[in-house]
C-alpha cells in the first residue's frame, strides 16, 4: 500500500474510501501460481490475523500431509493493491503460517529469509524484472496473435503491431500498472509473433516478486476482456524467440545508496561495477547451474536456452556460465552504465520468490567470501567453439531440466535456501515432471518413426 498503512483501522478506512467489498489474501504454490480465498471486508481484522486456512496437501509444493495442521495466510499490509479489473477487490500478498509460526516452505518466506541475511550484512536488495510474454486469441488455434495484421518475418520492435495491440488490451494493461504505482517506462513488440515486453521501475526484491506474480494475472485478465490470453510459457514457438524474465539486481546500503554503482570511481574491468558487485557476480557464477534450475524451471525452458533456432538466427538466450559487459551472449550481463547485475537465464515461467532467493543467496556468498569472477567476456561467445570456450574457463549451463535438477541437488546452497521441506518437494515434483515428459510420445516422434521402415 503506497502510504504504508499498518493498523487494521487505517487499512479499513482506506479500502472503504475506495468502495472495496472483497479482500484477496494471496499466496503462491511452488510454480508461482496464486491461491486464495475471498474475504468480505467486514472480516478484515480476522483475515489480517490469519483466519484463512488452506490444506497444503491439496496444492503443488505446499509440502504437507493430509493429517498436518493447515497453513494460513498472513497478509502483508504494505502489499495491498486495488485489483484493476475488479475495483471492488483488494489484493494482499501473504505469508503462510502453521501452528502459530511461519511455514518453513512458504515461497515468500524463503525469499524473506534470504533478505534477512542481506539485512544482517547491512544491505537491502533492489530488483527489476523485464517481463516478456505472448498475447494470443483464445480460439482453437492457440498460437493466433491478437493483432489481425499479417505476420512479419522479423517483428522485433515493430511499431505498427505494437500500436494495433494498444487498442486491444495493451493500453489498459500499462494504464493499470501505472495506476498501481509501478512506473512503466517502456514497452515494445518483441522478436516473436505476438510477443511483448513491458519494463517498469525497480523496487525492493520482495515487492518486485509480489508484482511479477500479480502481473501475470493482470495481463491475462486484460487480454481476456478482448477474447485473448497471455502466455508465460518460455518457448511457445520452436522457431521463434522465447520469453525471458531477466532479474536486474543491486545491493544498497541502509540509506539507499547503490553499492554496485561505481559512480566517478575507477573500474579496471571496465563494466561500471564496484568490487562488491563483482564479488556478487562471483557467487552467482559459482552456483549458476543450480540457480538456473529454479529461474528456468520447466521442460520447455530449455528449448529457449539454445544458441540458434529462431527465425532471427541466434536466439540471444544465455547458454554459458559466464559474465560480461553489455554483451548479451553472457548469462550474467552488466548493462550499459553499470550499477546492476542482470541474470538472463530467468524466464517468464519462474517462481520469482524462489528464483530471486537463490540468486541473492549466491551473490551474498560471493560478497562474504570476496569471490573473484575473473575478467569479463566481451566477445560474442556464440561464435567460439567448445574448445575455445573451455580455454577461457567457460562451461555450458544445464541443457535440459534433468541436468538442471542434477545441478540443483549437487549444490549445498539449494537445501540451505529452500529448507528441507521445500527442497524435497521441489526435487520430487521436478523429477516427476521430467519423467512425464520423457514418457510422452510426441507428434515429432510419430512423424519421424511411425513409417520409418
Amino acid at each position: 500500500m503506497s502510504n504504508q498503512l499498518k493498523s487494521n483501522d487505517e487499512i479499513r478506512k482506506h479500502l472503504e474510501s475506495k468502495n472495496i467489498k472483497y479482500l484477496i489474501p494471496s499466496f503462491v504454490d511452488m510454480h508461482g501460481v496464486p491461491k486464495t480465498k475471498m474475504v468480505p471486508i467486514a472480516h478484515l481484522d480476522k483475515m489480517m490475523g490469519g483466519s484463512e486456512f488452506f490444506t497444503g496437501a491439496a496444492l503443488d509444493g505446499v509440502p504437507q500431509d493430509v493429517s498436518d495442521e493447515e497453513v494460513c495466510a498472513h497478509p502483508d499490509p504494505d502489499s495491498c493493491m486495488i485489483v484493476p479489473w475488479r475495483e471492488d477487490c483488494a489484493w494482499f500478498a501473504s505469508d503462510l503460517w502453521t501452528e502459530g509460526s511461519p511455514f518453513p516452505a512458504c515461497n515468500r518466506g524463503i525469499l524473506k529469509r534470504v533478505l534477512a541475511d542481506a539485512k544482517s550484512m547491512g544491505y537491502t536488495v533492489n530488483c527489476g524484472i523485464e517481463a516478456e510474454f505472448y498475447a494470443f486469441n483464445d480460439d482453437d488455434n492457440q498460437l493466433d496473435p491478437m493483432s489481425s495484421l499479417p505476420n512479419l518475418k522479423k517483428p522485433a520492435y515493430d511499431g505498427v503491431r505494437l500500436m494495433d495491440n494498444l487498442d486491444l488490451w495493451l493500453s489498459e494493461t500499462v494504464d493499470s500498472m501505472n495506476e498501481l504505482g509501478w512506473d512503466v517506462y517502456s514497452f515494445d513488440h518483441e522478436d516473436g509473433i505476438g510477443q511483448f515486453e513491458i519494463d517498469f521501475d525497480y523496487t525492493n526484491a520482495l515487492t518486485m516478486a509480489d508484482r511479477f506474480v500479480f502481473l501475470r494475472v493482470l495481463t491475462n485478465e486484460m487480454a481476456r476482456k478482448h477474447g485473448g490470453y497471455t502466455s508465460y510459457m518460455p518457448k511457445p514457438y520452436g522457431d521463434k524467440a522465447g520469453s525471458g524474465a531477466h532479474y536486474n539486481m543491486s545491493l544498497a546500503s541502509a540509506d539507499g545508496q547503490n553499492l554496485f554503482d561505481v559512480g566517478s570511481g575507477e573500474d579496471p574491468r571496465g563494466c561500471g561495477l564496484t568490487e562488491i558487485g563483482y564479488h556478487f557476480i562471483g557467487g552467482v557464477l559459482r552456483h549458476l547451474p543450480a540457480i538456473q534450475a529454479v529461474s528456468a524451471p520447466m521442460v520447455n525452458s530449455y528449448k529457449r536456452l539454445i544458441v540458434k533456432g529462431s527465425t532471427s538466427g541466434y536466439t540471444w538466450a544465455p547458454c554459458f556460465v559466464s559474465y560480461g559487459n553489455n554483451n548479451r551472449t553472457n548469462t550474467i550481463r552488466i548493462p550499459g552504465g553499470g550499477g546492476r547485475v542482470e541474470l538472463r537465464s530467468a524466464d517468464s515461467a519462474c517462481n520469482p520468490y524462489l528464483g530471486m532467493a537463490m540468486m541473492i543467496a549466491a551473490g551474498l556468498e560471493g560478497v562474504k567470501e570476496k569471490i573473484d569472477p575473473g575478467e569479463p567476456h566481451t566477445a560474442n561467445l556464440y561464435y567460439k567453439t567448445d574448445e575455445e570456450r573451455a580455454a577461457l574457463g567457460i562451461t555450458w549451463l544445464p541443457r535440459t531440466l534433468a541436468e538442471a535438477i542434477d545441478a540443483f541437488e549437487a549444490d549445498p546452497l539449494s537445501r540451505q535456501v529452500f529448507g528441507d521441506l521445500m527442497y524435497d518437494s521441489w526435487v520430487e515434483s521436478k523429477r516427476e515432471e521430467w519423467m512425464s515428459y520423457q514418457n510422452h510420445v510426441s507428434d515429432w516422434e510419430r512423424e519421424r518413426y511411425l513409417k520409418f521402415f
